[in-house]
C-alpha cells in the first residue's frame, strides 16, 4: 500500500479509497478476488464482508503473519500467500483460483511498514536504513554505501523525479567517505542539507523523493507493477475487474498507459484496414479517480492517491511490451543485487 512520509500516526492502517475500490470491484457474494497487496488487510476484509472469497498476496512475511486473525475469522474463504504480486498468475494457478472476478492492487509501501522504525522505510522514525519489502536482497544501506555517484544520481533522479539528484548524490558519497551511512535519520539529514532545506510552505520533506527512489530501486517496484498488471490480465475472467490505487506519478503513469493500450481500439490508416491490432482486452471504467475532500481530511494518505479501474473483455491478453509503459530505464546502472 502506498503512503507519504509526512503523515500523522492517526492516519495509519486506514484503507485508502475503500468505498470507491469496492464499487469498482463490484463484489459478488460468490465471486473470487485477488488482493495482490494485502498489507493490513483492509480491502480483503471488505471483500470478505461482502461475501467474496479472497486470495491475498504480500511479499512482506510480517503482513502475512498479521493476517492470522482474519484467516481464523473467515476460514477457507481467505487464503494468505507470501509472494510477489508479479507472481500473481502462478500463485492463482497453484491455489486453483482462476479465473478470478477481480484483482485489486494498492501500490507502494504500506502504512504498517512506514510505522515500523526497524524496517527503515521512513525518516519520521530513526531506524536501520533497510527498506526491503521482503526478507532478502540488498538493503538501502548497501546501495547508498556502494553505488557510484553516477548510479546514485540516476536512481534518485529517475525513480525519485528529484531535480537536485546530482547534488544529493555527491553529498551522499562525501558523507559515506567519512563513515558509512546506516541510519534513516543520518541519510535524511544529508539529503536535507544538500537540497537546501525545505521549501517555504511545503509539507514535503526534502528527503522524500530520495527515500522513494531507493525503495523503488531495491524492491524493483516498477518492474513488479508491470508484471502484476500483465498477470492480472491473464487471470481475470470476462467481466472481471482490475482496480489499482497508485500514489505517485511513476506508478500511475504505468497503470494509465497499460489500461489505455489495453482498452483502445487500434485504428488503421487509409492504407490499412481498421482494427489492425489486437482487440481490446479491457474496457476502462474511469479516467483516474481522486479521493474526495472528506476522505483526504479524514485520511491524509489519500491525498495523492489515484484509482484506475477497468473491466476484462473476452479478447485474448495482449503481448507485454514494457517499452510502451513509461517505465524509467536506468541505463548503465546494475540491478540492486549488484550492491549486496
Amino acid at each position: 500500500m502506498g503512503g507519504s512520509e509526512s503523515l500523522p500516526n492517526n492516519s495509519l492502517h486506514v484503507p485508502v479509497m475503500l468505498q470507491p475500490v469496492m464499487e469498482a470491484l463490484n463484489v459478488r457474494a460468490d465471486g473470487r478476488y485477488i488482493d495482490g497487496t494485502f498489507g493490513a488487510g483492509g480491502y480483503s476484509r471488505a471483500i470478505l464482508e461482502a461475501g467474496g472469497a479472497v486470495l491475498a498476496i504480500d511479499r512482506d512475511p510480517s503482513a502475512i503473519a498479521g493476517g492470522a486473525a482474519l484467516q481464523e475469522e473467515y476460514g477457507a474463504r481467505l487464503r494468505l500467500v507470501e509472494g510477489r504480486f508479479s507472481e500473481l498468475e502462478a500463485i492463482a494457478e497453484d491455489n486453483d483460483f482462476m479465473p478470478a472476478d477481480g484483482v485489486v492492487l494498492d501500490i507502494g509501501v504500506s502504512s504498517m511498514q512506514l510505522d515500523q522504525a526497524e524496517r527503515g522505510f521512513s525518516f519520521r522514525f530513526d531506524g536501520p536504513l533497510d527498506m526491503r519489502m521482503g526478507a532478502d536482497g540488498p538493503s538501502a544501506a548497501d546501495v547508498v554505501n556502494r553505488a557510484s555517484v553516477n548510479d546514485l544520481q540516476r536512481i534518485i533522479g529517475h525513480l525519485g523525479e528529484e531535480r537536485r539528484a546530482g547534488r544529493i548524490a555527491r553529498a551522499i558519497v562525501a558523507a559515506r567517505d567519512e563513515e558509512p551511512i546506516t541510519r534513516t535519520a543520518a541519510l535524511a539529514a544529508i539529503v536535507e542539507k544538500a537540497a537546501g532545506g525545505r521549501a517555504p510552505g511545503s509539507h514535503i520533506h526534502p528527503a522524500t523523493r530520495t527515500f522513494q527512489a531507493l525503495r523503488i530501486f531495491i524492491n524493483r517496484e516498477l518492474d513488479e507493477l508491470v508484471e502484476a498488471l500483465a498477470a492480472a490480465e491473464q487471470v481475470l475472467d470476462e467481466g472481471g475487474r482490475l482496480v489499482v490505487v497508485a500514489f505517485h506519478s511513476l506508478e500511475d503513469r504505468i497503470v494509465k498507459r497499460f489500461l489505455r493500450l489495453r482498452s483502445e481500439e487500434l485504428r488503421g490508416s487509409r492504407h490499412q484496414p481498421l482494427n489492425v491490432g489486437p482487440a481490446p482486452s479491457f474496457k476502462a471504467l474511469n479516467r483516474g479517480l481522486k479521493a474526495d475532500d472528506a476522505e483526504t481530511a479524514r485520511n491524509p494518505r489519500a491525498r495523492s492517491a489515484v484509482l484506475r479501474a477497468a473491466e476484462r473483455t473476452a479478447a485474448p491478453a495482449h503481448p507485454l511490451d514494457i517499452t510502451r509503459l513509461g517505465v524509467p530505464r536506468l541505463v548503465g546502472v546494475a540491478g540492486p543485487e549488484a550492491f549486496a
